[in-house]
């Protein structure tokens, strides 16, 4: 990603660029390719901008999802890659999930939900349920805070706690009296799932009358989707089918990643 500024020549002089627009083009400027991953001195580095400058407009950016962060440094975000003509990935994790999700419906007859973070909310990418999809308010490309679903939950535990305080500080929307409100209680709930391997669990959190069981897909660097099956809260067998929700999400995470290895889970 290349945009030239006169501004990048007056850093040859050392001068700062004078608006937070030349500053922010300059940092994306540092990452120049799809796949470019960078350390807070490399990126500070190739902008020629100051260290604690170039960390208070990533932390911006990062918010507003231009560039993600992650525990080797940071890469182009959603936004970015989007305006690039690219999805960021999300086309090859629905082809990758396919088979799955329909595998897990035929074998538990429950409404199954893939879905990949944006922000603090979690879009749903696919959806298969048969007769019983209809009583689950959600649908393809909708919205939903990500922390009042399971499938949003398992990809939030996968995120390091700063992430998670980024992406909640400002509040949280419920949307039943059930979901969660308070960020010391996600982050509990975040530890317990990390305790049970990533399977994550929520009755009546995002709709009234339904219960989930979710889990995260992990690529190198953290969450790239979510898998979850949903049905009703009253007869939901969410402990007997949460093995095969996490066997489908390890074996997307297989054919995604197959470098990472048959353990990887």
């Amino acid at each position: 990603m290349t945009v030239v500024t006169e501004y990048a020549v007056r850093n040859d002089a050392g001068e700062a660029p004078p608006s937070m627009i030349e500053r922010m083009t300059l940092i994306l400027d540092a990452f120049d390719g799809r796949s470019a991953r960078l350390t807070l001195a490399e990126v500070a580095s190739r902008a020629r901008l100051p260290r604690s400058t170039v960390h208070r407009i990533l932390d911006s950016l990062v918010k507003l999802n231009w560039v993600e962060h992650a525990s080797f440094g940071y890469r182009l975000g959603r936004r970015a890659l989007a305006i690039g003509g690219g999805d960021g990935g999300q086309a090859e994790v629905r082809e990758a999930a396919a088979p799955l999700l329909h595998e897990l419906h035929l074998q538990t007859r429950m409404v199954v939900h893939l879905s990949v973070l944006d922000g603090h909310e979690a879009v749903y990418l696919d959806k298969i349920g048969g007769p019983l999809a209809s009583s689950v308010p959600s649908r393809v490309g909708g919205r939903v805070p990500a922390h009042s679903t399971s499938g949003g939950k398992a990809m939030l535990a996968w995120l390091a706690p700063e992430r998670v305080d980024a992406l909640f500080g400002s509040g949280m929307t419920g949307c039943t009296d059930r979901t969660i409100s308070d960020l010391g209680v996600l982050h509990q709930e975040l530890s317990r799932i990390r305790q049970r391997r990533g399977l994550a669990f929520e009755r009546g959190e995002s709709a009234r009358g339904m219960a989930c069981v979710g889990v995260g897909i992990r690529g190198h660097d953290g969450p790239v989707a979510g898998l979850s099956l949903c049905g009703d809260a009253r007869t939901a067998p969410l402990e007997r089918v949460a093995p095969l929700v996490a066997e489908a999400a390890r074996e997307i995470t297989r054919t995604l990643f197959p470098e990472l290895g048959r353990g990887w889970n």
